[in-house]
This record gives C-alpha cells, structure tokens and sequence, in this order.
C-alpha cells in the first residue's frame, strides 16, 4: 500500500511540490530564529514604557521554538525526499532490469 502511494505521489508531482512546501516553510522557520527575538525586543521595550518591571534585554530563548520547528521540517522534508525519490533501490533497479530485457 505503501509502495502505491509513493508511486501515485512520484507520478503525479504531488510529492515534489509537498517537499517544495515542506522545505519553503523550514526555510521561513530558521529565518525566524533571527527575528524572533527582536521582535521580542520590540515588544518587551513597548511594555517597558507602561510599567518599569519588564526588562528589554534581548533573549535568544524567543528563538528556540522557531528553532525547534525549523529543525523538525527539514528532518521531515529529508525523510520525504529519501523515501519518495530516493528509497527502494532494490525496487529500481528491478524496475529497469526489466525495462531492459523488453
């Protein structure tokens, strides 16, 4: 069932443009990392400005998260890519021993 699925998803460029989103989205993840904590920064100055408890240094733990799913999305978007296009080599090679001999 597997090996069906993969092969409907090979054939009809669903896989490649789920792999595309995947990887656009961890892409978008890591830049993030980056933003996060200025943006973090920004808001904890405006609130700063309303009550003196809140401090505004900058914290890199506003960007872990970010980092995690970043992380996460390209793990999937390798998994994905090993098994829709490069996995089963056995079957591949099966595949064109055959097409060979017709």
């Amino acid at each position: 069932m597997l090996e069906r699925l993969r092969s409907i998803l090979v054939s009809s460029f669903i896989g490649a443009i789920t792999l595309g989103w995947v990887f656009a989205q961890a892409i978008l993840h890591f830049a993030y990392v980056f933003s996060a904590p200025v943006a973090g920064w920004l808001t904890r100055r405006e609130y700063h400005e309303m009550s003196n408890r809140v401090s505004t240094g900058f914290f890199l733990h506003d960007s872990l998260p970010e980092l995690v799913k970043s992380g996460l999305l390209f793990l999937i978007g390798y998994v994905l890519l090993r098994w829709l296009y490069y996995g089963s080599s056995q079957h591949h090679t099966a595949r064109t021993d055959r097409e060979s001999t017709v």
